[in-house]
């Protein structure tokens, strides 16, 4: 297994905040992760205390990559991927998927937490096929992201860029799709576009219990209604059945049938 490539940015030189809870390890507890500390754990079960069904919403949200990845792979002939806002690594992250179906895959993350730097250098491991490289840089900063993207992607060949609960922390929705944009408009004929954020108009009480968590001084994440969410598909051909709830995307047969719930997401192609 080849070791991933890092690209060390502002963060690399941080130091890891373990007094103050981050969204990152909380959504690692929540995805039944160990890379949290005791704040991550106490803030992560005050919010299930208030509403437990965030746990489902983390889990169907991984969930529902791994069905795009297949997708993308199996039907769209994709071989690169851009996932920004990574997180950390927890089971079935986007290289993993992609290389058991495809093993000369190649993967860039990109996120901006000195926790997930650390991770990724020891947890993201490629196949000998493919390629892994870990970015240090801001989906604020679309323009440093594409540049060190190009270092171990072909930005003239399809890429599926993946934007996995990362827009919610945009706090402006224009400057959110203005970000999607300026990444998709990069990216050739035939690229792809995977968005799934926290959605408003489905669930009432996640709705309380975001904006109760927005409002504690930890960072704030936006849940956004489902036509904004659309919009980021703007100019961009829809794959079926569009944007719906994570839950309801292409589920796998044989399961129980799903239910909506307050994460929207959809996967479409650049024309």
């Amino acid at each position: 297994m080849n070791d991933p490539a890092t690209t060390p940015g502002h963060s690399a030189h941080q130091k890891i905040d373990t007094s103050v809870p981050h969204s990152a390890r909380i959504w690692n507890y929540w995805l039944g992760g160990k890379d949290n500390y005791p704040v991550d754990e106490e803030a992560g079960d005050a919010y299930t205390a208030v509403f437990p069904g965030i746990v489902t919403i983390a889990r169907s949200s991984r969930a529902f990559l791994r069905r795009n990845i297949t997708h993308l792979v199996t039907e769209a002939g994709i071989r690169q991927f851009l996932d920004i806002g990574t997180g950390l690594p927890t089971a079935d992250n986007t290289h993993e998927v992609a290389q058991r179906l495809a093993p000369e895959a190649r993967v860039v993350y990109v996120d901006n937490d000195p926790m997930v730097l650390a991770h990724a250098r020891a947890l993201l491991y490629s196949t000998p096929e493919g390629a892994t490289a870990y970015i240090d840089a801001d989906v604020l900063d679309p323009d440093t992201v594409l540049a060190a993207a190009a270092e171990t992607l072909d930005l003239d060949r399809p890429v599926a860029l993946i934007l996995s609960n990362i827009l919610g922390h945009v706090a402006d929705h224009d400057r959110a799709r203005s970000i999607a944009t300026r990444l998709m408009d990069a990216l050739p004929s035939g690229s792809y576009l995977s968005v799934n954020d926290g959605s408003r108009g489905t669930d009432p009480e996640f709705e309380r219990a975001q904006d109760a968590y927005n409002e504690s001084g930890a960072a704030p994440y936006i849940l956004r209604t489902v036509d904004q969410i659309t919009a980021y598909f703007d100019g961009l051909e829809l794959v079926e059945p569009g944007v719906v709830p994570v839950t309801l995307w292409r589920p796998e047969a044989g399961g129980p049938a799903p239910e909506p719930i307050g994460e929207h997401g959809g996967l479409a192609r650049k024309p």
